[in-house]
């Protein structure tokens, strides 16, 4: 079998391998098999259950909670909810409470920024952190050779009466939610006098918008906000600010901002129209976190697609880099390990240690107006970094060859690299959560970039059709 999870859990088109009803009910099974065997936890074994505004989350959730209520886990809907409320309430819930009701794992039922029809499951431990790479391939092992119990009906995708009563609802979980968001905020944080747009991508955060940034006092012009099931991420959000930057600009407003499909990235509009990607944000956190002493060991953890103008303002600042893998699981590992209180990703995906495991566009939205607040300045005025220029090409495909086998791939990306003559960088790889290759390249010279990708890009395609 070959790898099920990616570098954001188990993607795929709903309805197609492995999100079946058949194996999604294995999966549920075989994890919280593992979850439970790993954290010994004897009883309680309850599992919060979150999606986004996908069609086919309901019909993912039926069979998911089968195969885990099979496996003796409770299961607690918490219905439409931003992937990181449920990385939150599981930490907050787990150690919070009496050993019976103490939370054993959170699942998410999303394909993030990916289109309507894809659809993905990924799990969340006790302490609210995304499975590490070897529980991950216990699990894939062992789906390979799991048993049911008999009680456990394969193939209706329907629970069965005897799981009546296994499945709950929690109508507290995001109400503590938002209380959460709102204590990242000093109590005198007001946005009264602004006017903020605010995509939702047809998406999770689509309900917790107004009832967040208006209560700040501020006027908000709501962008797609009214999910149909087939529209979430459509030609919207975080991926597409094209809507966002041009409503900014014909509304007069002071910014904007725009979440992915599952609300755990945020990118911004200044009060131009120009976009302002994770990079930046960073830069502008790092900065003040630093100067008001935040900043855990001088750190900053980013990926392998931060820009190099991001390197070379913090290291003007004094600020120490660490960087790791494309994943906010990443991110969040190389900040344990460095000692880190904040890191990103370009993408938007940012993470603070003292509000959250994993990527949260929500609390980034408020810690960024809260520094805007404080600045008195035009949210242009705010942000220092020079990018250089990158061009990013993503080349479907349909097998994934081992790029170190592909010799005429490595010859073009060697040439490519000579030519850049230590001035940029290439950085090609597979993506972790769609059939696509992608392949980054960044230096001065926007027009040599560009025809050095596309030359990449030719030869991949050749070698991988």
């Amino acid at each position: 079998m070959e790898r099920l999870f990616g570098t954001d859990g188990i993607r795929s088109i709903a309805g197609q391998f492995p999100l079946i009803p058949e194996f999604i009910k294995k999966i549920g099974y075989v994890s919280t098999t593992v979850l439970s065997e790993k954290s010994r936890q004897k009883s309680g074994k309850m599992v919060f259950i979150g999606r986004d505004t996908r069609a086919s989350g309901e019909e993912i959730f039926t069979s998911l909670a089968e195969g885990i209520n099979a496996a003796g886990g409770k299961v607690i809907d918490l219905g439409i909810i931003p992937t990181p409320g449920i990385a939150y309430l599981t930490r907050h819930r787990f150690s919070g409470v009496s050993e019976k009701k103490k939370v054993l794992a959170g699942v998410v039922i999303s394909a993030s920024h990916n289109p309507w029809e894809f659809n993905g499951i990924k799990f969340f431990s006790s302490q609210g952190q995304k499975l590490p790479d070897e529980i991950e391939r216990e699990i894939e092992n062992k789906l390979q050779i799991a048993n049911y119990p008999s009680r456990c009906i394969i193939g209706t995708g329907k629970l069965q009466i005897e799981n009546k009563g296994k499945i709950l609802k929690d109508r507290k979980a995001k109400k503590e939610y938002l209380s959460h968001l709102k204590k990242t905020v000093p109590k005198n944080f007001s946005l009264k006098g602004k006017r903020i747009v605010v995509d939702c991508a047809n998406g999770a955060t689509c309900e917790f918008v107004s009832n967040l940034f208006a209560r700040f006092g501020a006027g908000v012009i709501m962008l797609n906000a009214q999910p149909n099931g087939e529209n979430i991420n459509l030609q919207c959000g975080s991926l597409h600010l094209e809507q966002l930057c041009q409503t900014v600009k014909d509304t007069h407003s002071d910014l904007g901002f725009a979440f992915d499909g599952d609300g755990d990235r945020v990118l911004f509009s200044d009060e131009l129209g120009n976009p302002v990607d994770g990079d930046q944000l960073m830069c502008l956190l790092a900065e003040e976190w630093k100067n008001k002493g935040k900043l855990k060991n001088n750190h900053l953890v980013v990926t392998r697609m931060s820009n190099f103008g991001l390197y070379e303002l913090m290291q003007a600042q004094g600020i120490k880099i660490h960087t790791v893998s494309v994943g906010d699981r990443y991110v969040w590992e190389g900040m344990i390990k460095k000692k880190a209180s904040l890191g990103g990703e370009q993408s938007g995906h940012i993470i603070f240690e003292d509000y959250s495991t994993t990527g949260d566009g929500l609390i980034t939205a408020l810690q960024i107006l809260k520094i805007y607040q404080q600045e008195g300045l035009p949210f242009s005025k705010l942000f220092k970094m020079v990018k250089y220029p990158q061009v990013l090409l993503n080349l479907p495909v349909k097998m994934r060859k081992d790029l170190d086998t592909l010799s005429p791939v490595k010859e073009a990306i060697r040439q490519g690299e000579e030519e850049l003559s230590h001035h940029g960088r290439i950085f090609v790889r597979y993506s972790g959560t769609e059939p696509l290759l992608r392949i980054l390249v960044e230096g001065k010279d926007k027009n040599q970039i560009k025809k050095i990708a596309e030359n990449i890009a030719l030869i991949a395609k050749k070698e991988l059709s």
